[in-house]
């Protein structure tokens, strides 16, 4: 179902239909990370303006094209100055994600045995991500958080979900340094 149309949607969406044939979660991943950086750097896709626009207060998502056929869908965040997630999951989804514009600061988590029932986490990996620079989240390893660590510059971000990304669950830390797990439903932000 394509939400929007924008010049390049069919390589796009071309290129993760062949992604999400592989045999292996690994491979698609590894396919559809490759196969978005070459979009990304090569400039047939461009992205609908609306994309460009920030929410006030908080990150947008904008859902440009989800497939009836094998169930991922393709979201566009934007991400004003400073804005960012909580540690937060994927409920088990695998998802490749790139830097459209700007630069996005990723921190991987891994998380560790849970102690009086609070969640505990370690870092595990930080990445600097710039424009056409693409990475993946496998679980059970998918536990992050996204900024923007600009003062100054938005950015954008595409985000390929195995399927529709309707909720997820974040973490928000407690005092004796453990989080609690909280459901989040997520929003979409309307696509002009």
């Amino acid at each position: 179902m394509l939400t929007m149309e924008f010049p390049g949607c069919r390589e796009l969406v071309d290129a993760i239909d062949q992604a999400v044939g592989m045999d292996s979660t690994f491979a698609v991943t590894d396919t559809l990370r490759n196969n978005l950086c070459k979009l990304m750097r090569g400039g047939t896709v461009k992205l609908p303006e609306c994309v460009f626009e920030t929410a006030h207060g908080r990150y947008a998502r904008r859902e440009l094209y989800r497939s009836e056929q094998h169930g991922y869908c393709v979201v566009a965040m934007t991400w004003g100055p400073g804005q960012g997630t909580p540690i937060h999951d994927h409920c088990g989804m695998w998802c490749v994600e790139g830097v459209w514009s700007g630069a996005l600061e990723v921190v991987q988590y891994e998380r560790l045995a849970d102690e009086d029932g609070h969640c505990r986490f370690q870092p595990v990996g930080s990445i600097q991500a710039g424009p056409g620079s693409a990475g993946s989240l496998i679980p059970p390893h998918e536990y992050h958080t996204i900024r923007n660590p600009s003062d100054e510059a938005i950015a954008v971000s595409l985000h390929i979900y195995s399927g529709n990304m309707t909720r997820c669950a974040i973490f928000q830390p407690l005092p004796d340094h453990g989080y609690e797990r909280c459901e989040r439903q997520l929003g979409l932000d309307p696509v002009h």
